[in-house]
């Protein structure tokens, strides 16, 4: 997936695992931030931003009104399954929730995304592919791909950490140690990852090469965006589905680590979201009414 094509199918329901900083932040003026980031990938001229915006803001609004009550109801399950006992089924479930409301959104996107892609030059794709490698060199040097499967471990376990003490707060150091012990027992995958990305960029510039007839192209371009998983590797897709698998279990076990207080905190947390998620999906007359 592009990181433009990821903001057109507004993909915030991802940010349901990553801390969903997004929705107390700036849900608000996610159209400002989508039209600068195409902006930097596209190098947009001024009808061009004209029309994103006009776009953008109609699948923003649909967004907000129709698909955030869902998130609000799937993070309550999550809560909800978590207070029952987390099992690897669970974590599966979790997975394959984002990975629907993913497809639903870019099934919506698909239409406006063509019609903007359509319009999007020579010059600009070079422009596009030239960010794509300044981001692949950041990835590369994030996952520390140049460096040896220690050094891959060391900042794979640093990454690990970080996230799950965004949702429980402290950990002690008897759970760091168990925590990055679980870590170095999954696979090392990024580098498989960025290969996958290498290949994703090519089908895509393979595919605004041949954009022909505009309904055609949306299909195409839809098509192409909800099955990101066509066209891999097949030993990426073999070690990638354990992976899925794997993490589940890494998961499962972690959350089995935790001391009450802190499965209380990431309790309290998804339910925060999850009204953040009710409130910003309330139409402006419901939000005067509640006094917000």
């Amino acid at each position: 997936m592009t990181r433009f094509a990821r903001l057109l199918a507004l993909l915030l329901c991802l940010s349901v695992l990553g801390g969903c900083s997004l929705v107390r932040l700036g849900y608000g003026q996610l159209d400002t931030f989508a039209l600068w980031t195409a902006d930097e990938y596209f190098n947009l001229d001024a009808d061009q931003k004209e029309a994103f915006v006009k776009r953008f803001t109609r699948l923003h609004e649909w967004h907000r009104y129709e698909q955030l009550p869902n998130y609000a109801r799937f993070l309550e399950s999550v809560r909800a399954r978590l207070e029952r006992g987390v099992t690897r089924d669970d974590a599966l479930w979790v997975t394959e929730s984002v990975r629907q409301r993913y497809r639903t959104a870019v099934r919506r996107a698909a239409d406006d995304a063509a019609a903007l892609l359509l319009t999007v030059t020579p010059e600009q794709l070079a422009a596009l592919q030239r960010q794509w490698d300044e981001d692949n060199r950041r990835f590369v040097r994030d996952y520390r791909l140049d460096q040896d499967a220690d050094a891959q471990r060391r900042e794979r376990a640093r990454r690990v950490l970080s996230r799950i003490r965004d949702w429980t707060g402290h950990l002690d150091d008897a759970q760091d140690r168990k925590i990055i012990a679980l870590a170095n027992e999954m696979p090392l995958i990024h580098g498989l990852r960025h290969q996958d990305r290498l290949r994703r960029q090519r089908e895509f510039m393979q595919l605004m090469g041949a954009r022909g007839k505009p309904r055609e192209f949306a299909q195409r371009l839809g098509h192409w965006l909800a099955n990101w998983e066509e066209g891999r590797n097949p030993d990426y897709h073999h070690r990638f589905q354990e992976w899925v698998q794997r993490q589940a279990d890494f998961y499962t076990a972690v959350y089995r680590l935790l001391l009450p207080h802190q499965r209380t905190a990431v309790a309290e947390q998804l339910q925060r979201y999850a009204d953040d998620f009710t409130r910003l999906s309330r139409r402006p007359a419901a939000r005067a009414a509640a006094g917000r």
